[in-house]
């Protein structure tokens, strides 16, 4: 394996478990909002998510990590920074803002209705 390669390997390691961090993230705000369990770790992760998505625009709608792995190789389609399915690389910022903006109008509920 070439030097470059075993970079971007490393890269897209690192960025898929970043991705897996802040998805267990957004799944937990979901199920504190649905459990009625909000507590200093769903603020949080609240604020992880927030912090994540404002580095997000300032990198211009890209993960920075992202920007690393470009200098790895000329490939750069849908995916190539990440092990994720080209189809979910390509719509995650969609999907998981509408999951966690789920999340954040249960948690919103439950303090607004007192439940």
């Amino acid at each position: 394996m070439k030097k470059d390669a075993r970079k971007l390997f490393a890269v897209k390691l690192i960025h898929t478990l970043v991705w897996l961090i802040f998805v267990i993230a957004i799944f937990y705000v979901v199920y504190a909002g649905i459990a009625d369990r909000i507590t200093w770790l769903v603020l949080f992760c609240i604020g992880l998510v927030l912090a994540e998505g404002i580095l997000i625009m300032i990198n211009k709608g890209k993960c920075p990590l992202t920007s690393i792995a470009y200098r790895y190789t000329d490939n750069h389609l849908i995916g190539f920074d990440i092990f994720l399915p080209k189809w979910l690389a390509k719509y995650n910022k969609i999907i998981f803002s509408i999951i966690f903006l789920i999340g954040l109008i249960l948690i919103s509920w439950r303090k607004v209705s007192g439940e």
